[in-house]
């Protein structure tokens, strides 16, 4: 039988258990010391998993001109309109998000059942015939049930999310819409702060700077989270997180 050392075991114990952290643990293990990473900035419509947004569209429109007319209907504005109209420009996305909820929700459902079955004589008679000789039971059956639940349920939470992000139109949908996606990384320190944005826009809310509310934005797709060795401390461990969704209790 093969002797297998401590070391060698240690060894392999930790490359296991890098293997099923994923391609995550070993990018934190080469980046020990060092500062995380900022993304490349890459083109949003090669990323995995880009799909184009497909929505109901109405009937095409065909384009009328007015005769000895400068002012074409349609059109937005007299001279040229610097807002984003195709696939490229830039759009500025003024976050807004300043959510409270507070729910609070108490059940109590109590129930009390009785039942009981009785025979009085059997065939006109209160003693049982045949060799038995015993005398009818005033009772066959009883039951007795209770049933309590009692539920009490609390939430309070407060999102306050105030900041601007730059996106990039990606698609023109062809009833005019755009569709944005924007990203935006800020590294401090050892911790990196990440803001996605995409959605649906239409050129009418699009204001005279360039700029648009986020809550004017279709399907709109908002995502603030960090990455780095403070978010690493607030994580729960791999095992744990793997106990946490195996255990029924």
């Amino acid at each position: 039988m093969p002797v297998v050392h401590a070391p060698s075991r240690i060894l392999r114990i930790v490359v296991l258990a890098a293997l099923l952290g994923g391609c995550s643990s070993i990018d934190r293990l080469r980046t020990i010391g060092e500062q995380p990473p900022l993304s490349p900035i890459e083109n949003p419509t090669t990323a995995p998993g880009y799909k184009p947004v497909q929505m109901p569209m109405p009937m095409p429109q065909p384009a009328s001109y007015n005769p000895n007319s400068l002012w074409r209907n349609g059109s937005r504005a007299f001279f040229k309109d610097q807002r984003a109209h195709q696939v490229g420009d830039i759009l500025t996305v003024k976050v807004k998000i300043d959510d409270k909820a507070s729910v609070e929700n108490e059940t109590q459902r109590r129930r009390k059942a009785n039942d009981k079955a009785a025979v009085d004589d059997f065939l006109g008679k209160t003693a049982l015939p045949g060799l038995i000789k015993a005398q009818v039971p005033s009772t066959l059956l009883s039951t007795d049930s209770t049933t309590s639940t009692e539920g009490k349920g609390t939430t309070d939470r407060k999102d306050e999310v105030f900041t601007n992000i730059a996106g990039v139109v990606t698609q023109v949908l062809p009833n005019g819409n755009l569709v944005l996606e924007g990203r935006q990384e800020v590294r401090v320190n050892f911790e990196v702060r990440e803001l996605v944005v995409a959605g649906v826009v239409r050129p009418e809310d699009i204001e005279s700077d360039n700029t648009i509310d986020s809550t004017k934005i279709a399907q709109a797709r908002i995502a603030y989270g960090g990455r780095g060795q403070l978010t690493d401390m607030q994580q729960p461990r791999y095992g744990q997180q793997v106990m946490d969704i195996l255990l029924p209790f």
